[in-house]
């Protein structure tokens, strides 16, 4: 990468990282409104009736699913938006034709994608101690994990930004496929709770191995074992890696 190249990367950064400071309190005061709502009503009320999760009380069992519920939403949010814009202002052309390669100008929008959702996902940590005291085994996994699964989604967001024809499209998948199948995935309950059947009907769900692996780096423990959560995540990573060089490669509605 040249440093003319660089700059151009770091231009883009900062661009996307400075639209998030002008909507700075309200992408803070949302996720904490939101973190101490399901804390009230999941933690306090539901979770009063519940007793521990594996040994670990509910209110701090669902931390780690709010986390994920929100990083996931954030981050495709972000990402789309962030390269849908070009697309609808029609700055996409000039930003073709920059000297800036496929790979640069993904690694600009998704980078600043995924620092606003890890930041995201910091606040909503901080916000849970006001509620619990959750445990964190693995620090150190736990933010690696986190920043991993923010690119994941960026990815995966980005290639939504490029596919979606007008701003209700951005919408549809978060709204419609992500949500649920978060919701479906184990946030807010251990998949092992379930009957047999459902049990084996959700390891369907992709979802379940993120939130499961990032659980783990938490309490030592998720419904599927860390190395089938790592594997989960480096296919989905790869899994968009190719669609977004395809895309790159073909044009696909780069220019529409």
């Amino acid at each position: 990468m040249s440093d003319n190249n660089l700059r151009g990367v770091w231009a883009i950064y900062k661009f996307e990282l400075a639209r998030f400071r002008r909507t700075f309190w309200t992408s803070l005061v949302l996720p904490v409104l939101t973190t101490a709502l399901y804390f009230i009503v999941f933690g306090s009320a539901i979770g009063g009736r519940m007793g521990d999760v594996g040994g670990t009380s509910y209110g701090a069992f669902i931390v780690p699913g709010l986390i994920m519920l929100s990083m996931f939403t954030e981050s495709i949010s972000n990402s789309s938006f962030g390269i849908y814009m070009p697309k609808w202002t029609g700055t996409i052309y000039e930003l073709l034709s920059s000297p800036l390669s496929a790979f640069e100008t993904v690694l600009a929008y998704v980078g600043a994608a995924a620092t606003k959702s890890v930041i995201i996902g910091l606040i909503i940590l901080a916000t849970s101690t006001a509620f619990v005291e959750p445990r964190i085994d693995h620090p150190v996994l736990m933010l690696g994990m986190m920043i991993l699964i923010a690119i994941a989604f960026c990815l995966f967001g980005f290639i939504i930004g490029i596919w979606a024809k007008n701003f209700e499209q951005l919408q549809v998948i978060p709204l419609l496929v992500v949500y649920p199948l978060t919701f479906l995935g184990g946030a807010f309950y251990s998949i092992n709770m379930l009957p047999p059947f459902w049990q084996t009907l959700t390891l369907f769900n992709p979802v379940v191995y993120l939130i499961s692996g990032f659980r783990w780096t938490f309490f030592g423990s998720g419904d599927v074992s860390i190395g089938v959560s790592l594997g989960a995540l480096a296919l989905f990573l790869i899994l968009c890696l190719a669609i977004i060089y395809w895309m790159f490669r073909t044009g696909y509605r780069l220019k529409s």
